[in-house]
């Protein structure tokens, strides 16, 4: 049953048999699942956002990512949302792997993708979005995770993923 719907996510609670024969009620975000793209200048450069982040009401440095919509493939996703948020759109698109960010509440898995070969388009951000790029090396990238400047969960794994940290 479900006890909130929203634009993008539902909020509900069933009752879970657990591998040990348990029930428990569970609550569970259902989310339809996102992408990242970790965008490729060159093989030392890449392209990273700060963006505004309201619930925490922070900026945030990380890699462009969105929700998949109804119907959209995460490919497709991962397609949209680069041209979306960094203005360029991608000739290669490799999955590097999927990632479930918060499984103790929530279904959303998270696909990983490389973009390569990047052709400058115009970028559309939502009206949600406060967004600036930033081209960063790879030793600037280091530096910042050093610092703790990176602090969003997604971007982190996909850096670790392309062996950049």
């Amino acid at each position: 049953m479900a006890y909130f719907k929203g634009k993008i996510l539902q909020l509900k609670k069933e009752k879970r048999r657990l591998p040990n024969g348990r029930v428990m009620n569970v609550e569970i975000i259902v989310h339809p699942g996102a992408t990242l793209i970790v965008p490729f200048l060159s093989k030392e450069k890449v392209i990273l956002l700060r963006q505004y982040r309201p619930v925490i009401k922070q900026f945030l440095y990380e890699f462009p990512a969105g929700t998949i919509e109804k119907g959209e493939t995460p490919f497709q996703c991962a397609r949209r949302e680069i041209v979306e948020e960094t203005g360029f759109a991608a000739r290669t698109l490799t999955r590097l792997g999927k990632i479930y960010p918060v499984p103790g509440y929530s279904t959303e898995i998270i696909t990983i993708y490389k973009a390569e070969g990047l052709i400058q388009k115009k970028s559309c951000l939502e009206a949600d979005e406060v967004i600036r790029t930033c081209i960063v090396s790879r030793a600037q990238m280091k530096k910042m995770f050093r610092k703790g400047q990176i602090k969003d969960s997604k971007t982190i794994c996909a850096l670790s993923l392309c062996g950049w940290i």
